[in-house]
């Protein structure tokens, strides 16, 4: 499977994208859940019209703005996180 060209702005916004044994896309999992537009963004990216498994970390549903101020803290916040969950 070719790789995806998920424009930045939703790329930024997934923290693992999971696969099947195929390489086909099993999962996506975004640090918040994602918008239904951008969903379907990703479905349509995808071509898989029923595609439906995205999970997100975190349920709180925030917007774009909050997210652009405080994604490097999440990000930083959360890998540290697991980081010291694995030592």
């Amino acid at each position: 499977m070719k790789k995806l060209d998920i424009p930045s702005e939703i790329e930024d916004k997934i923290f693992e994208i999971k696969r099947n044994s195929d390489k086909s896309i099993s999962k996506i999992i975004s640090y918040f859940p994602l918008p239904e537009l951008e969903r379907e963004s990703l479905i349509s990216l995808l071509n898989q019209p029923n595609f439906s498994e995205f999970d997100s970390i975190f349920t709180d549903t925030i917007s774009d703005d909050e997210w652009n101020k405080t994604k490097n803290q999440i990000k930083k916040r959360f890998q540290n996180e697991l980081f010291d969950i694995d030592a």
